[in-house]
């Protein structure tokens, strides 16, 4: 688990490893308890559970907790124990069977102050599937649905504040995927699907770090194409927008290559030399 997850996680944890009062764990006990004899008392279950969290032998948590669904349904840590076992469930990387206790739990309890915590920690499965740039992004979409169910639901909680964090980073992974098929069809000399991956990522992706590169490799194709003014107006945007940025060297380096631009490009930090915002003459 990194960091960015511990402190959101431990605010619920804390108050679902509160120790349970003797006594309150009434309810009906499974027939299967009946059979093999009395169930443990709920309290022993719930802590061995807890236990087992803590020395991280999470199968044994989450069978745990699970007998205090069967045995105790019906008692007050019935829910609790539900939302623990999607916990230990989580920490296993069993996250299809996570999210469906998650599910399960904000269906039978969306009144509970725990649910809030569902929410997010059935995001943080999601989340934890995103696959690398190369691959099919069907799971970073979904971990952007979820992580921004819980901003919509709970604005103003530590929940919401990293879920916003990690939209951000989904986004830029999105990004980077569509960067990575832009590059494959420009280097298979298919300018036009090229040119539309990378006009994708300034439209739909401004907030990442992956425009600047973008903008230069259009410029780049139109040089190539032959169009020069779309090249110049694209690095119009690219020159305002990221004066100092490595990639608006590169860009007016192809430009003076072919005599577009005279001279060196001003040094960074300097202004915006040449160019004029024109973000919307890219498209």
């Amino acid at each position: 688990m990194t960091a960015l997850l511990r402190a959101p996680l431990r605010l619920a944890l804390l108050a679902l490893a509160l120790p349970l009062l003797p006594g309150c764990g009434g309810g009906s006990h499974s027939n299967q308890a009946a059979v093999d004899g009395p169930a443990p008392p709920v309290e022993t279950l719930y802590n061995n559970g807890l236990d087992a969290v803590n020395s991280q032998r999470f199968q044994s948590a989450e069978d745990q907790f699970n007998l205090v669904e069967q045995d105790y349904p019906y008692s007050a840590w019935a829910a609790k124990a539900q939302l623990m076992q999607g916990y230990s469930q989580y920490l296993q990387n069993h996250y299809t069977q996570a999210i469906g206790t998650l599910d399960r739990y904000v269906q039978l309890h969306p009144s509970s102050p725990d649910t809030a915590y569902a929410y997010y920690l059935r995001a943080l499965c999601y989340y934890e599937q995103i696959e690398d740039v190369q691959r099919d992004q069907q799971s970073t979409s979904e971990a952007m649905t979820a992580l921004q169910l819980v901003v919509d639901r709970y604005p103003d909680t530590a929940y919401a504040r990293d879920a916003r964090l990690k939209i951000d980073l989904a986004r830029d992974h999105l990004a980077g995927h569509e960067m990575s098929i832009g590059r494959w069809y420009e280097n298979q000399h298919l300018y036009e699907a090229a040119l539309g991956r990378f006009q994708r990522v300034v439209a739909d992706f401004q907030t990442t770090n992956h425009v600047p590169e973008a903008l230069h490799r259009m410029v780049e194709i139109y040089l190539r194409l032959g169009m020069r003014d779309a090249a110049m107006k694209t690095a119009s945007v690219l020159g305002y927008n990221y004066p100092g940025n490595p990639w608006y060297a590169d860009t007016y380096a192809n430009l003076y290559s072919v005599g577009l631009v005279k001279g060196m490009p001003p040094p960074s930090g300097t202004g915006h030399g040449i160019f004029s915002r024109a973000w919307n003459a890219v498209f």
